[in-house]
């Protein structure tokens, strides 16, 4: 016999039970994002692959390592599953001239791929909401982004989830930056582990960001960023900090918060957790506005972010919360081939009143078919043999109350069972 097929290791399937908590949660997203204004859009899962060399950064990890590339057979072409979405974004932005009357404020949702070793809150196939704002240069839009979101975590109820915010600066601030850092580090060449040496030509400034307990002291002693900065940068930095004063949000001024990714200039931004284990980071964005022009458009500001869906979802479970599971509201069993048109003709007319109903199939006697009823958390079953088929009728029996069952006409179906769900409602105030 040959094996069982599995899912590739860092895929996984969303089964149904998980896949209504996705749903919940899509739903509460679209929401939110529509109360600021965002437009959804949706890019191709597979770009060119110069795509995200020229955005990301040629020597970051993720073009370096952790691409899924490869070579179509047609044509030749480099191509490569999408690991993140601002690039796409802005590609798309550009291809379709988004920006000729305007800014924009956009989202999108979606599945992200990455080469790396699975593990709990990071996965090859990973999926974000990634939230773009396009052609706005002021702090503002830093600063609403990040209010956002904290909104969305009072939504969702999530606690234990903290801001942390720094600068990057302009690219000829970050480079008198890079000069003075790569002096002291190769000062201390001895103690850089094996990443930091091969980074410190390349993207010194990802050197800041190591998790090597035996490089923090020196990391530490690094020069700041932050003291590079000129006049502008640093009044857009604090124009960001007042906005969030002002709404309340508090932050932590994180210095070694550089983010991954080259294209990032001026406000970064991550909202992190200590209940995810290493992958604590739940959401994370920033300003990148040389991006736009780094693609062939006409220069304009952007700033964007995207939070890991599992990740939050990871949290939301772990705190104790409960998503609502989805019931019918009828469930309609039924025996008897005449039974069974009358069955689907009910089901029908319940449908087109709006209601959700669960037909059953697959045969079974009326004590089985009723057992499925009650599990499957319906508040009523419609109940059809042969004499209600022949009486152009349905009986109604209530599966979460003492209320006595009754037969009724199949024109006055709709009607009941609207009414008996409506008085349930009106007594407890849920269904």
């Amino acid at each position: 016999m040959s094996q069982t097929l599995q899912a590739i290791r860092g895929m996984n399937d969303i089964l149904p039970a998980d896949a209504e908590l996705w749903e919940q949660f899509e739903e509460q997203v679209r929401d939110w994002l529509r109360a600021y204004g965002y437009l959804p859009i949706r890019m191709p899962m597979v770009e060119p692959t110069p795509l995200f060399a020229r955005a990301i950064g040629e020597v970051t990890d993720i073009v370096e390592k952790e691409m899924y590339s490869f070579t179509d057979g047609l044509n030749g072409e480099q191509l490569t599953l999408r690991p993140e979405g601002t690039a796409s974004c802005v590609r798309a932005v550009l291809q379709h001239n988004l920006l000729y009357d305007g800014p924009k404020r956009l989202w999108y949702m979606g599945p992200m791929f990455r080469h790396e070793r699975p593990q709990k809150g990071r996965y090859r196939q990973f999926h974000q909401v990634g939230v773009e704002a396009m052609g706005f240069a002021g702090p503002d839009i830093d600063a609403e982004q990040i209010v956002m979101c904290a909104r969305l975590w009072d939504d969702l109820g999530l606690e234990g989830i903290r801001l942390e915010i720094n600068s990057l600066g302009q690219p000829e601030e970050r480079a008198r930056h890079r000069s003075e850092l790569v002096a002291y580090l190769s000062g201390h060449a001895d103690k850089l582990d094996t990443d930091a040496q091969r980074r410190l030509h390349t993207n010194p400034l990802r050197i800041l960001d190591s998790k090597n307990p035996h490089m923090q002291e020196l990391v530490d002693g690094a020069p700041k960023l932050i003291d590079y900065l000129g006049e502008a940068s640093l009044k857009h930095f604090e124009g960001v900090q007042a906005l969030l004063r002002e709404a309340a949000i508090p932050c932590r001024i994180n210095p070694r918060l550089v983010r991954g990714l080259d294209y990032y200039n001026l406000t970064v931004f991550e909202w992190v957790t200590d209940q995810l284990g290493a992958q604590g980071t739940v959401c994370a964005g920033g300003r990148y506005d040389g991006l736009v022009a780094q693609l062939g458009g006409k220069p304009a500001p952007a700033c964007g972010f995207a939070m890991g869906i599992e990740r939050l979802l990871a949290l939301w479970l772990d705190q104790g919360n409960r998503h609502a599971v989805q019931v019918p509201d009828v469930y309609v069993v039924h025996q008897g081939e005449a039974a069974a048109l009358h069955a689907f003709r009910a089901a029908e007319r319940l449908r087109d009143a709006g209601f959700a109903v669960h037909l059953h199939c697959g045969g079974g006697s009326f004590k089985s078919q009723m057992k499925k009823a009650d599990g499957s958390g319906a508040l009523l079953a419609a109940i059809i043999g042969d004499d209600e088929a022949a009486a152009n009728q349905v009986s109604l029996k209530p599966l979460r109350d003492e209320v006595e069952q009754r037969r009724i006409d199949f024109d006055e179906l709709a009607d009941t069972v609207g009414t008996l769900l409506y008085e349930w409602e009106d007594d407890d105030g849920s269904i």
